[in-house]
């Protein structure tokens, strides 16, 4: 049973659309959040607030999606992550963009999400050494953009492990920085490599597998 939430901020979770996620290879437009309505949820103003939840709660709830592979996952990651954002809003230093600051919460949430499911299961996967990248010029992500190999790499990327498939979706996708993945999942800058190096590789194997990798790839 899902724990209840004691405090909420004025958004409504519920309403957030159930819709398949979009290909992890489109870049999502950021929403347009004007600094006046930041600057006003800064300052307290609930209405303020309510108009940036409306104004990222598409894009917040894909990210979730994204990073969970599940829809109730995802709607309870969203729960939390504008809870946080409430909360925390008067702390928001505009050191970067508003939306940059919410994916953060949101994939930090996430990680805990997948953090306590995970303690069911677990899988083996060593962070001390990078892991080479053998063949850039096939990498997945650049290279899919016809529409029926995106949805290959969209199934290809909910195949993978979530500690993976979060940090490929937050680097390749939302494009923030390793600094960045590294703080928000609590592992190192060299940690969020290593699993980049292996993500993009298990994609890479699965979708343009080389002589010799389509077994190796299907015992993975």
């Amino acid at each position: 049973m899902r724990r209840a939430v004691t405090s909420s901020p004025p958004i409504d979770v519920a309403a957030a659309p159930v819709v398949r996620a979009p290909s992890p290879v489109t870049p999502p437009a950021a929403p347009r959040v004007p600094d006046e309505v930041v600057a006003a949820a800064r300052a307290g103003d609930r209405a303020a607030f309510e108009h940036l939840v409306r104004a990222t709660m598409a894009d917040t709830y894909t990210l979730a999606l994204r990073l969970t592979g599940d829809e109730e996952d995802a709607r309870d990651v969203v729960q939390e992550a504008y809870l946080r954002a409430y909360r925390g809003i008067g702390r928001f230093r505009g050191d970067a963009a508003f939306t940059t600051w919410l994916y953060r919460i949101t994939a930090n949430c996430a990680s805990t999400s997948l953090g306590r499911r995970s303690r069911h299961r677990t899988e083996p996967l060593a962070d001390d050494a990078l892991v080479a990248d053998e063949h850039p010029d096939t990498d997945p992500v650049a290279m899919a953009t016809a529409g029926a190999l995106r949805d290959r790499v969209t199934e290809a990327l909910a195949d993978l492990p979530p500690r993976l498939r979060a940090v490929v979706v937050l680097r390749d996708v939302y494009d923030l920085p390793h600094e960045a993945i590294a703080a928000e999942l609590g592992i190192s800058v060299a940690a969020a490599k290593v699993r980049l190096h292996r993500a993009r590789r298990r994609l890479r194997e699965q979708l343009f597998p080389l002589p010799g990798e389509e077994a190796e790839a299907r015992a993975v």
